[in-house]
């Protein structure tokens, strides 16, 4: 109650209603013993905080239950768990269901995924995501949903179909969605959002006169942008490639010229000329990331000029370019997962892959979401902090020769303590 009625930040707000609703609930159970101490029975205040109906607080009005029943309000007194923080089942939080600004119904734990046209199984970002993020949110013991876009005229729609469902943290997948994601995060202040493979600048994505998107002066104060150093994965993969190439010949089949794809390309590239400086680096951008006909047909180009090593990094039109590689016999590196077991059809000709671990970001972004953590700005992968690296070389254990174990070992070690760069500048 220190806080007042203008809590310094949303959570105060939510502690104070939880509280008010705790105490209001304690005077109505509580009678006084012969003694004068006073008696709480247990059951009794667990049926009054679950009966509380009509509380106006800080953060709305209680009023409706997760199925939409303004009658019967749902709330609960649940087990709090954080074995890091200490915590074994000796505190309680009440989590409770209230009308936000705005009108539609905002309740505290439901996670919400928007995938990309990629789709669920698309055997990259969308699946690795979505599966991080449900794994989260189940052993945080929060409700979830997720919707594959059908299409890129979707986004809007089914943003604002988990805004009216109440979802409390969003997570929507690629630069596709950035701009719908920075319209809903500044119409709903009160809910969370996390972007994947995204930033917001000065200009892009807010005014170009603020310092910092993330702030309430950029309008992006309730937005986390989770993103990967993929130049630094690249290099890896490509001083791989470098060293394994008999020919002098690579290749890499590339998605849509933006960012990520940029830096997976120039540091795969640069990897490749640390190892071997007289290397010839083919490269093309394709704009899909779900035409691997198209990406089978570049493959075979750069096959053809004597490409010996293929690179696919391009999403489900990459995976197109790792089919041509495995049918003309030659090695090939996957991208942003394991695809050793996502793609199995071509396991057997992948020598590793460029990873990012996607899963334990989204994983990550709904753990501090449950712990109330989630802080806005942008959250960075690194080979330092074991976010972005190499996949094992599981069929190719016994055959990747040890100089280029150690070319591999040599340029992870420079990349973290920066002697060596990948050339990437955005």
């Amino acid at each position: 109650s220190q806080y007042g009625e203008a809590p310094i930040q949303a959570f105060h707000a939510h502690a104070y209603d939880a509280t008010m609703i705790l105490l209001n609930a304690i005077d109505a159970v509580a009678q006084e013993g012969r003694d004068g101490t006073l008696l709480i029975g247990r059951q009794a205040l667990r049926d009054e905080v679950a009966g509380t109906s009509g509380y106006a607080g800080l953060t709305g009005t209680l009023t409706c239950d997760e199925f939409g029943d303004c009658a019967d309000p749902r709330i609960e007194v649940v087990r709090l768990d954080d074995p890091a923080a200490g915590i074994t089942g000796l505190k309680a939080n009440v989590v409770f269901t209230y009308h936000q600004p705005g009108g539609h119904v905002a309740r505290a734990g439901k996670v919400c995924v928007l995938l990309d046209v990629g789709g669920a199984n698309d055997r990259s970002f969308n699946e690795a995501t979505l599966r991080g993020a449900r794994q989260a949110a189940e052993e945080e013991g929060l409700e979830f949903v997720h919707i594959v876009s059908g299409a890129v005229s979707d986004y809007e729609r089914n943003i604002d179909n988990f805004i009216t469902e109440g979802c409390g943290l969003i997570i929507t997948v690629g630069f596709l969605m950035a701009d719908v994601t920075a319209a809903a995060a500044r119409a709903n202040p009160e809910v969370k959002f996390a972007i994947m493979e995204f930033i917001y600048f000065p200009g892009l994505g807010c005014d170009a006169d603020v310092n910092d998107c993330y702030t309430e002066e950029g309008g992006l104060q309730n937005v986390a942008s989770v993103v990967f150093a993929e130049d630094e994965a690249g290099y890896l993969a490509g001083a791989l490639a470098g060293c394994m190439s008999q020919s002098g010949v690579i290749g890499s089949v590339a998605g849509m010229e933006i960012p990520p794809v940029v830096r997976y390309v120039t540091g795969y590239q640069n990897g490749a000329q640390w190892v071997h400086p007289e290397i010839t680096t083919l490269n093309e951008y394709i704009p899909d990331f779900n035409d691997p006909a198209a990406g089978e047909e570049v493959a075979r180009q750069m096959i053809a000029e004597g490409a010996d090593v293929i690179f696919g990094v391009a999403g489900n039109t990459g995976n197109g370019g790792l089919l041509a590689a495995h049918q003309a016999g030659i090695v090939a590196i996957g991208v942003d997962v394991d695809q050793f077991f996502t793609y199995p059809e071509v396991a057997s000709s992948l020598i590793t892959s460029a990873v990012k671990n996607i899963e334990a970001a989204a994983a990550g972004v709904v753990h501090d979401y449950a712990r109330g953590t989630l802080q806005p700005g942008i959250r960075w992968g690194t080979v330092a902090n074991g976010e972005v690296g190499l996949a094992p070389y599981h069929d190719w254990e016994e055959r990747i020769p040890a100089e280029c174990r150690m070319a591999v070992e040599a340029a992870a070690a420079g990349l973290v303590d920066g002697s060596l760069s990948t050339g990437y500048t955005p």
